[in-house]
């Protein structure tokens, strides 16, 4: 399968681990595309859509208890198809730009490297589920595990797992960062917001005039 950029709209997708400040930055962003007259759409995975809302608390609830790695895996991937099919394929066919607070790195990185399920039979799924749609720009937000944890209240499933689960997690966003700097920004989020929020706004300006120039083509 190939990777799919749309011509139509902008994608940007906000990665990383717990604590990094991406549902903060997801909504600056969205913010200040806004007020720059553009039109946007926020959204996240899971739980972008009604059918991933229940699916989010399928997987997050720690009242679910423990799950074999491929049904978590597989419960995520419904969750994408749905999102991508419903959501964010329909906004950037309007040509908007669309921000989801995690994609299919989330699932690389966690069911992935986390769980360490098969690399390239998870990759396969996670693709066709998403038809390989794949983000103009990923923004990782980069933080020390032991940092972002430390800022999480009640933890969730996923939180709840031991340092050494998130510290993979971490290395393999990272991981998939160098091997497409073309798509890929990564930032220390244990910056100021405003800090961060700037970076994102110097690295998303770019895609947006090119987005301008591709739709006075058409």
């Amino acid at each position: 399968m190939q990777p799919r950029y749309t011509d139509s709209g902008v994608f940007i997708a906000l990665e990383g681990g717990e604590g990094g400040g991406k549902s903060t930055q997801s909504r600056l962003l969205h913010d200040w595309l806004t007020a720059q007259g553009t039109p946007v759409l926020l959204t996240r995975e899971p739980g972008g859509t009604e059918v991933g809302a229940r699916l989010r608390s399928i997987v997050l609830d720690p009242a679910t208890g423990d799950l074999s790695p491929r049904t978590e895996a597989l419960v995520y991937a419904a969750d994408k198809a749905e999102h991508v099919d419903a959501v964010v394929l329909p906004a950037l066919e309007r040509g908007e730009v669309v921000v989801t607070d995690r994609y299919v790195d989330s699932t690389l990185a966690y069911q992935g490297a986390g769980r360490a399920i098969d690399a390239v039979e998870l990759e396969h799924v996670a693709r066709w589920a998403t038809a390989d749609l794949r983000p103009h720009l990923t923004v990782v937000l980069d933080l020390d595990p032991r940092i972002g944890l430390s800022r999480a209240g009640e933890p969730d499933r996923i939180e709840a797992e031991p340092l050494d689960f998130h510290q993979r997690v971490r290395e393999h966003f990272l991981a998939l960062a160098a091997a497409d700097p073309a798509h890929y920004l990564v930032l220390d989020a244990d910056q100021p917001p405003e800090v961060v929020h700037a970076a994102i706004r110097a690295a998303v300006e770019p895609w947006l005039g090119q987005a301008r120039q591709d739709g006075g083509d058409r």
